[in-house]
């Protein structure tokens, strides 16, 4: 993996998450102040299994 693909991921991910919050600026501000109640041990077997789906698309793409 070169560097520029590093750049470019982490480019996209900002504009995605950008735009989310462009175009549905109160349905994002309703998701986070929910995400407050989520027990922290649920939020980071979110964060996992999302890392771990990511890492298998790069996988698929990259194989």
């Amino acid at each position: 993996m070169q560097l520029n693909d590093l750049w470019a991921a982490i480019g996209l991910v900002l504009v995605i998450e950008g735009a989310l919050y462009a175009l549905f600026p109160d349905g994002m501000r309703n998701v986070l102040k929910r995400s407050l109640n989520i027990p922290t041990s649920t939020v980071r077997a979110a964060g996992i299994a999302s890392a771990g789906g990511g890492l298998f698309v790069i996988w698929l793409i990259r194989g």
